[in-house]
């Protein structure tokens, strides 16, 4: 029977036109040859290195013994983390979807329900105007409104931002017709705003008049740090934000639930329903973990169960607005699909893109590698990239196989909601879920939800999911579907990078570690994909060897590499240019723009990483487990000032902040610039340090942002003095003890 129902719905797919397409990209073959040539290249060189170390083993040891032995750490930790990033190269595929297919296969009364999860944190690092205007992009999407649902997770648990989405409310019943009616595609109203003119007396100019207003009274309410009783209007906001008692306080309060709009009593001023628009701040307390992120959204997917429950959700950051409002129906181009095993889908993750990156991308901000390079080529479908996800609620909740059951059934997947979101009974349920107690003894976070245990819960929870047997899938259209704000400022971009290095320090060295567990689950290719990410940051061992250790021997006169003339010579030059001539071409066939000052960028700030918060990351991590702390969750600042936002647009680095990453990156720039001068100024004979000169010479070209702002700029983004001083000392004292070595 069950292969008859099958045979069915195959006949009935073959009918009916494609949704998607999938095409094998050209370069596969030329990777795998690539990857064949560099593979062998590498095994000369550990040949190379084994003869080392057997001769290394009959000498009394020297300088020149441990820096050979600390360039074989470094080289086999760069050959792994090459063979890891093959998994991506493999298998490369491109999407297509077909939107204009979705009505001839699902009418739109047929069409899911959709929550969309919108998490904040911090009115004064995530401004409510970013997070507002992220919720009315969505808002606007092209779907049936009675069908969307529009959930808010504010943490920071603030008045402020409750104030900013009852003033998004009253503006949404203007704008979401606007945006109907004119055929608007970027929906968030600043980006609408930016890039139209406005001519006075029409319609536009009316709308913007609006919402600059809403925009004034949001950023009073801000300035003034709190909801002063000229801002409220009726009883019905005074009731909401009087729950801000003088006991109410960041880490310590009752869950907080606003319906802010009801799709079944609220209309638009053209007559149309309006989607749900749910505030949310979950209960907290001093004496219950709180799980970060990950617990935030378990909270919201508890919350929209009771209220909702939609079979699709959608996970957005505060700062991720939407760029295209066909969205939704693409994604419906692959969990609608006929043609597609639905059973084993999870999730549709769309590339995160930025507005706003100068020219040259100076930080690195767009990630190309991760979201939009490396998604291409994984076997059973890209990692969760925390936002821009659109999950089949059930992936949430057990193996494609085995349903874990909840602890009451109003949480069940297949549990249909009947009664209206504002109904006493469904807020007194919601405010139950939402409570910081409802979690104990449950499956939350361990079998169910987003994962716990790691504050990079975006990759530790499709790791599980893909584990587990779920697949994924990539979505890329040309025009980019979510547009975000990435960090603007040196400092914020390593803070960033430095939590995600500690996040993924937990998931490596848990007891699901991809070593362990993760390639058993998910077989060779795919566990190779993982651990490329969960090894990331131990990048810090071989850019830290390579950044010191040869320009050390420079100065010292002693010889790490073969001479030019020696064919070991071009083994090593095959092995970095190769390397970074493939990076290159992959960077640059990624589109979008990509252009080779921008590739340059990408690996310069690579090395600083290594340098900065990957080091650091790494040491906090390590200070953690020894039940030492060092710092909290710190939450990525989407405010800047003017001056670094001049700076940047400018391409200038901003290295004002007093901070102790600064230290080693200086240090490291400051001795490849006495070794390469050392060398021209001795006169070393090219032939036998070539390849020490061309790496301290390489380091001082990486460097030359940071010795300006060492010696040559006076602006606010010059590295303090303090830095500059201390940097020089252990620089000075190295450089001497190398020189007497």
């Amino acid at each position: 029977m069950a292969m008859e129902i099958s045979s069915r719905r195959n006949m009935a797919a073959a009918n009916l036109p494609p949704l998607n397409s999938v095409t094998p990209l050209r370069r596969t073959t030329a990777n795998r040859l690539y990857a064949l040539i560099y593979a062998s290249a590498l095994l000369a060189l550990f040949y190379r290195h084994v003869r080392q170390l057997l001769l290394l083993c009959s000498t009394t040891p020297t300088s020149a013994a441990a820096a050979t032995l600390s360039l074989i750490v470094a080289d086999s930790m760069l050959a792994f983390m090459w063979c890891s990033r093959q998994s991506f190269r493999m298998y490369p595929i491109r999407r297509t979807e077909y939107v204009e297919n979705i009505p001839k296969v699902l009418k739109e009364e047929d069409f899911p329900a959709l929550d969309v999860f919108i998490c904040t944190s911090d009115p004064y690092r995530e401004p409510p105007i970013t997070v507002m205007n992220t919720a009315l992009s969505v808002m606007a999407y092209d779907y049936p409104a009675n069908k969307l649902s529009v959930y808010l997770s504010d943490d920071g648990g603030s008045q402020i931002t409750l104030f900013a989405f009852m003033e998004a409310a009253k503006f949404a019943a203007h704008w979401l017709p606007f945006c109907r009616e004119n055929k608007v595609v970027k929906r968030s109203p600043e980006d609408y705003f930016k890039s139209t003119n406005q001519s006075i007396g029409t319609e536009t100019e009316r709308i913007k008049v609006m919402y600059e207003g809403v925009k004034v009274r949001i950023e009073n309410v801000a300035a003034k740090g709190e909801v002063g009783e000229e801002f409220i209007a009726g009883d019905k906001q005074r009731q909401a934000l009087s729950q801000w008692t003088d006991t109410f306080t960041r880490q310590t309060h009752p869950p907080v639930i606003q319906a802010l709009v009801d799709s079944s009593q609220d209309r638009d001023t053209a007559g149309n329903v309006m989607p749900n628009l749910v505030y949310v701040s979950r209960g907290k307390s001093r004496t219950v973990p709180h799980n970060f992120k990950a617990g935030a959204l378990n909270a919201l997917v508890r919350v929209s169960a009771v209220m909702t429950n939609a079979p699709i959700i959608l996970t957005l950051d505060c700062d991720m607005r939407s760029n295209d409002p066909s969205t939704p129906r693409r994604m419906l181009c692959h969990l609608a699909d006929p043609n597609t095993d639905q059973s084993k889908l999870a999730y549709v993750q769309f590339p995160q893109f930025f507005e706003g990156l100068n020219r040259d991308d100076i930080y690195a901000s767009s990630f190309k590698s991760v979201f939009q390079i490396n998604p291409i080529g994984m076997i059973n479908g890209p990692d969760y990239v925390g936002t821009g996800c659109f999950f089949r609620r059930r992936a949430l909740f057990g193996s494609p196989a085995a349903l874990v059951p909840m602890e009451i059934p109003e949480l069940n997947v297949d549990h249909v909601v009947e009664r209206p979101i504002q109904s006493k009974e469904s807020m007194a349920l919601a405010h139950h879920v939402a409570s910081c107690d409802h979690e104990n003894m449950t499956n939350w976070g361990s079998k169910v939800g987003f994962r716990y245990g790691t504050v990079v819960e975006d990759q530790f929870t499709s790791y599980q999911l893909h584990c587990s047997g779920w697949k994924s899938i990539f979505c890329n259209p040309d025009r980019p579907a979510f547009l975000g704000d990435a960090p603007t400022s040196l400092i914020n971009m390593l803070n960033q990078s430095k939590r995600w290095v500690v996040g993924l320090h937990e998931m490596t060295f848990s007891r699901y570690s991809v070593v362990t567990y993760g390639f058993r689950s998910m077989g060779l290719l795919m566990g190779l994909s993982y651990a490329h990410y969960a090894f990331w940051p131990m990048w810090f061992i071989p850019i830290v060897v390579y950044s010191v250790v040869p320009q050390l021997g420079l100065i010292s006169g002693l010889p790490v590499f073969p001479m030019a003339s020696e064919p070991s010579f071009l083994l090593y030059m095959f092995l970095i240019l190769g390397a970074y001539s493939r990076d290159l071409v992959d960077f640059l066939l990624s589109g979008n723009g990509a252009t080779v000052r921008q590739w340059w960028n990408d690996q310069r700030i690579c090395l600083i990483r290594g340098l900065t918060c990957f080091l650091f990351g790494s040491l906090e991590f390590g200070l953690k487990r020894l039940g030492i702390s060092v710092g909290g969750y710190s939450v990525t600042s989407k405010a800047t000032n003017d001056e670094q936002s001049k700076m940047y647009e400018q391409g200038v680095f901003d290295f004002g902040a007093s901070s102790p990453m600064f230290v080693p990156l200086s240090v490291a720039a400051l001795i490849n610039l006495v070794a390469f001068t050392t060398a021209l100024a001795r006169g070393l004979a090219v032939e036998r340090f070539a390849l020490q000169m061309l790496l301290a010479g390489f380091g001082v070209a990486n460097g030359w942002p940071l010795y300006q702002a060492m010696f040559f700029r006076s602006d606010k983004g010059k590295l303090p003095t303090t830095i500059t001083l201390a940097s020089a000392l252990v620089a000075a004292l190295l450089c001497a003890a190398a020189s007497l070595a």
